[in-house]
């Protein structure tokens, strides 16, 4: 059994907010995770979905076993195979790297879901009226319908960023020094602040997360289709 927490008082509420700088620097580790996996899982989404919907036989079944490999697989599983398999191959390759790569690889099997749903949206009638104007195949798709599948994804990509946003703390778990391994040393320091220090964790990414959806509920606001759109 784990040591009992002692009983909290009004100095140790108030002595946390001390280490509020050391937080927020763990906590700028957790975003630019979460910058590198959102661009990954993005760029790789993007992809995927593409062969999914528009790709021959070959690829499309390529691109749903990928999605549903890592779909499949959990988070802190792809971590510490991403962190320790590199080596197994002479590779070195940084904690942090690591995390972006296992993380963003993940969320790419998300947002490919996300973004095939909102290709699949489109009426066909857009794609004959692209190539009735002179579009091939491949331009139609680049400049008609992926741009209105990507502003269709945005309600549906808001969930993946609070999702991955609280999936960046699990690269304590490879030695990555974010926010939560800082609450961590707090209480190796200071066990009375443990439970503080945590509580004041879950308050940064309560509003981390509201911040984000709220200015994503904007751009979707400013970017929505016209007959498109989901009726609020």
């Amino acid at each position: 059994m784990g040591l009992p927490l002692p009983p909290l008082t009004l100095e140790h509420w108030l002595s946390v907010w001390s280490y509020l700088p050391t937080l927020l620097q763990g906590l700028s580790v957790n975003l630019a995770l979460l910058g590198g996996l959102l661009g990954v899982g993005f760029v790789l989404g993007v992809i995927v979905a593409l062969l999914e919907v528009y790709g021959p036989r070959g690829l499309r079944l390529f691109a749903a076993g990928y999605a549903w490999v890592f779909r499949s697989i959990p988070e802190i599983l792809l971590l510490l195979l991403m962190w320790f398999g590199p080596a197994q191959f002479g590779l070195s390759i940084s904690p942090f790297t690591a995390a972006v790569l296992a993380l963003g690889l993940r969320s790419s099997a998300y947002q490919a879901e996300i973004f095939r749903g909102a290709l699949q949206a489109i009426p066909t009638g857009q794609t004959l009226a692209a190539r009735a104007l002179g579009f091939s195949r491949l331009q139609a798709i680049r400049y008609v319908l992926l741009p209105q599948a990507l502003r269709l994804s945005l309600a549906g990509w808001g969930n993946e960023f609070a999702v991955v946003l609280k999936d960046t703390t699990l690269a304590y778990a490879i030695g990555v020094v974010e926010v939560m391994r800082q609450a961590r040393y707090i209480g190796s320091r200071d066990f009375p602040l443990t439970l503080p220090a945590y509580i004041l964790v879950a308050m940064l990414f309560l509003v981390v997360t509201y911040f984000g959806l709220f200015l994503l509920g904007n751009v979707e606001k400013r970017l929505r289709i016209p007959g498109l759109e989901a009726r609020r």
